[in-house]
């Protein structure tokens, strides 16, 4: 029986770890099959405190995780495919046979940045491909650059980009944007932002050094054009990770878990949220490890009043 099981290896799952491992909860961390989470993809994180030069995504961590296992925190690697949360203790199963049983739950699985699925684009993320432009704007400074997207993302990205780039194109598949219109006003009004509506983008191009353009076909000619840039910014939305909970843990209609507010409790006592996987506004590694914490706070004084409740029931 575990005290507590954190999912997930991210900021805030990391986060939590050190956190609970200090506090003597001896967590079990489970690992995905992308241990680290989005910072892994990253290459120079520059806005994360504590580091004047920035630090590489990997290694930030791999930092925080040996943090973590120093304080006793246990680490499994394993993808959990189905909980229970219909009674204590709660169980998680890992593939066909393994279950693990716990008094309470933090869930930080994060969230995946949506993707095009076009040749060329996944092997070049952090080589010139970004789904996030606060973490990677200031690489592109007076270069060119291409959002793409139509909604409100995209629209904001494509604003942000425009302190750093000299030219910041914006691609979408359809002739009308999906942004809300005071969105796409800003954007409209920015001299910087120049647009290639109605083309889908088919094949991202690579050189020796990183991406060199974004070949699209035209979808009301169907001719096809390369066009040049140096950064791609794909903007089409994020998925939450929360596909193996069961549906009585409340969600939003996109799949983000919800917590009561200025908390991470979710609807179900002892399990808590924390990182992406509740978050879809600000989705920065900073405000994970700040909800890591948080979540480890609570989950810590959840199970101390547990413990009062169930010595005053004994008597």
């Amino acid at each position: 029986m575990n005290k507590v099981v954190v999912l997930g290896t991210g900021p805030s799952g990391l986060t939590a770890a050190i956190y609970l491992a200090r506090a003597n909860m001896n967590p079990l961390v489970i690992e995905g099959p992308e241990p680290g989470g989005q910072l892994t993809t990253t290459t120079e994180v520059e806005n994360f405190p504590g580091f004047p030069e920035g630090v590489m995504g990997p290694e930030l961590m791999q930092n925080m995780r040996k943090q973590a296992e120093r304080f006793g925190a246990r680490f499994e690697r394993g993808w959990v495919n189905r909980v229970d949360l219909t009674s204590k203790p709660f169980t998680l199963h890992m593939g066909e046979e393994k279950v693990v049983e716990t008094e309470t739950l933090i869930i930080s699985t994060g969230a995946s940045a949506k993707l095009l699925g076009i040749p060329n684009e996944k092997e070049s993320i952090g080589m010139g491909v970004s789904t996030c432009a606060t973490c990677d704007g200031f690489f592109f400074r007076d270069k060119k650059i291409i959002v793409v997207g139509g909604g409100d993302s995209a629209m904001e990205e494509a604003n942000f980009l425009t302190k750093f780039a000299s030219e910041v194109r914006v691609v979408h598949r359809r002739e009308e944007l999906r942004a809300s219109k005071i969105m796409q006003e800003r954007a409209r009004e920015n001299e910087k932002v120049t647009w290639s509506l109605n083309c889908t983008p088919i094949e991202v191009v690579k050189g020796d050094q990183g991406v060199t353009g974004l070949k699209v076909k035209n979808n009301e000619t169907g001719k096809e054009e390369v066009i040049e840039t140096d950064g791609i910014f794909v903007a089409i939305g994020h998925t939450p990770n929360t596909s193996f909970l069961p549906d009585q843990l409340d969600t939003d209609e996109t799949g983000y878990i919800k917590v009561q507010p200025g908390t991470t409790r979710t609807n179900i006592p002892g399990v808590f949220a924390c990182g992406d996987v509740q978050d879809h506004v600000y989705r920065q590694a900073i405000t994970a490890a700040g909800t890591g914490c948080m979540a480890a706070l609570d989950c810590e004084r959840f199970i101390e009043g547990s413990q009062v409740d169930d010595w005053s029931k004994s008597l």
